[in-house]
């Protein structure tokens, strides 16, 4: 696959060495001159000058085969308007996006950039048992549709607890998929189906509807 990244910092350099030894064609494009000299001297010729934002800059770099595009950089302005560029300028298949401001999110999902990578939500959600008022994973997200897979833990407390899954005030485009409860098999929960306190829940739901879906079943 061809993949252009935008950005040659630390995340642009070791996702380029890591894409370069899959065998994967691979171009950064980087404004800093001395963060592309690093590039030359320790990969070769992946490295181009030029900010990844401007048409004639992603034009020269081939982006209108490439089968991937990736932002990285330190500003999520700068990634959404690259992501931006090539999908609707150059008809790039896959966008991903960095953000580095959690509440940046939404706004790059509704402007259909493909995938969206928030390190401080990632590390969130992997200590999510220690923090409760944490409780959704995403586990995938389809930007285009505007369609999520997440998983929600029923705390203790909760005003799910006890309730079957008819009794549920669900948002109309969002569906419980799975009831993943400890020492029991993974099953499809029913309507009759009584919610208990540690569940998880692996829901379908969109992007609009996520926050009213984790108040239903969290009570926060």
């Amino acid at each position: 696959m061809y993949i252009i990244i935008v950005g040659g910092g630390s995340v642009g350099y070791y996702l380029c060495k890591a894409l370069l030894s899959e065998g994967h064609e691979v171009l950064v494009l980087e404004k800093n001159a001395a963060k592309c000299e690093r590039f030359e001297d320790e990969l070769g010729s992946v490295c181009v000058r030029g900010d990844g934002c401007e048409a004639a800059i992603l034009a020269e770099a081939g982006t209108s085969r490439a089968d991937i595009f990736i932002a990285t950089t330190d500003e999520d302005e700068d990634n959404l308007v690259a992501c931006q560029v090539a999908k609707h300028k150059f008809s790039v298949p896959r966008t991903i996006a960095r953000i580095n401001n959690p509440k940046n999110e939404k706004i790059f999902k509704k402007l259909s950039v493909d995938c969206t990578i928030s390190v401080t939500n990632l590390i969130l959600e992997h200590i999510e048992e220690e923090i409760p008022t944490h409780p959704l994973i995403h586990l995938l997200t389809m930007g285009e549709e505007r369609t999520e897979i997440v998983e929600i833990r029923i705390r203790e407390g909760s005003t799910a607890v006890g309730k079957s899954v008819k009794e549920l005030s669900l948002p109309l485009d969002s569906i419980l998929a799975l009831v993943i409860r400890n020492g029991e098999k993974p099953r499809v929960p029913t309507a009759n189906t009584i919610l208990e306190a540690d569940d998880r829940i692996i829901a379908l739901t969109t992007t609009d509807s996520e926050e009213a879906l984790r108040k239903e079943l969290t009570g926060s």
